[in-house]
């Protein structure tokens, strides 16, 4: 056989070879979508994100990319970390209009609108007071010492300037944190880039704030509420998709002493722990919106609070009072 003809041979073979492997190639399934869930410790609390995806490689970028989202949000909105953009404006806002990012304006503004929309129970200048607390440690302010720094609780004394990117504060002594709300933002934005990715169905949970994107694969996600008062039951589970669920409630950060229970949930009017409720959940469209919002029943009561649910189309509440009541919001109990 000459050259050219053991060339043209090995040609049809390896012709024939690439047939053969497109034929296997067709008839083989496509890689199965499977669950795929990274957890990390972030903003203080646990966070979990769960998303539905084929590739195991592109499921890995995304989970890492909401990671790198959660830590970006600390980093600028923590009050633990002394350089973060808020740190700075606790320091010098009292004294000099303070310049601050758009996100920071639009999410300082949205508290302010919801101090004004619940007449003060929330109110990030609870801050003013809450750092005289120590959970940790047990330590709770003297009644003088609070007595001195609560003048300084009040959202009036915030001065936002929306289209100069500044605020100011218009008293000494005032700070402020996000806690309230910053975890329902970060949630957010964690599902917005996951949808950017094609991503059709996920989970995203920070502590007690959780965002659903699209169902469980034609399923709902069931979504459960614990007792407040035996870590590990579930009081009851709700089947929710497309939707945020916010949790607050005085068993994340307390301590007891003298009979009574020390929590982080503060009433801005008195700076002391609000006590007529053992935790809150609310059911609504934005993550930003139901973290808010639970905080602010919380302050409000079983009967307040249920009555500003009442006039938000698209929100719903369950409430466990002092005594383990359970309450829940109209549109809960309808058949």
């Amino acid at each position: 056989m000459s050259v050219s003809a053991d060339i043209s041979h090995a040609k049809a073979l390896m012709t024939l070879r690439a047939c053969v492997l497109m034929s296997v190639l067709l008839v083989m399934p496509a890689t199965r979508a499977q669950w795929y869930e990274r957890e990390a410790a972030v903003m203080g609390t646990a966070v979990k994100v769960e998303v539905w995806h084929r590739d195991a490689a592109a499921a890995a970028e995304a989970m890492t990319a909401v990671m790198a989202e959660m830590q970006r949000v600390d980093t600028l909105m923590s009050t633990y970390k002394p350089d973060s953009a808020l740190s700075v404006v606790n320091a010098r806002a009292a004294t000099e209009p303070i310049a601050i990012t758009e996100e920071l304006v639009d999410l300082i503004g949205l508290a302010l609108d919801y101090s004004r929309l619940t007449q003060g129970a929330f109110d990030i200048t609870y801050a003013s007071v809450g750092y005289l607390y120590d959970f940790r440690a047990h330590v709770k302010p003297a009644d003088d010492v609070l007595a001195a720094a609560l003048p300084a609780v009040d959202y009036r004394h915030v001065r936002l300037d929306r289209d100069g990117h500044t605020i100011r504060f218009l008293q000494p002594g005032v700070r402020i944190d996000l806690g309230g709300i910053a975890k329902g933002h970060a949630v957010d934005r964690a599902i917005d880039l996951l949808r950017t990715r094609g991503i059709e169905h996920a989970l995203v949970t920070a502590g007690g704030d959780s965002r659903l994107l699209g169902d469980r694969r034609g399923e709902p996600w069931v979504v459960g509420v614990r007792d407040p008062r035996t870590a590990g039951d579930v009081l009851l589970r709700l089947p929710l998709a497309d939707e945020a669920i916010s949790t607050s409630g005085d068993y994340e950060r307390y301590f007891e002493a003298d009979g009574k229970r020390y929590h982080h949930i503060l009433e801005p009017g008195t700076g002391q722990p609000a006590g007529s409720v053992r935790s809150v959940t609310v059911i609504g469209p934005m993550a930003v919106d139901t973290d808010a919002l639970s905080t602010s029943v919380f302050v409000l009561g079983v009967d307040r609070g249920l009555a500003l649910i009442e006039t938000l189309d698209g929100f719903e509440a369950v409430i466990v009072d002092a005594r383990g009541g359970i309450y829940y919001s109209q549109g809960l109990t309808e058949p």
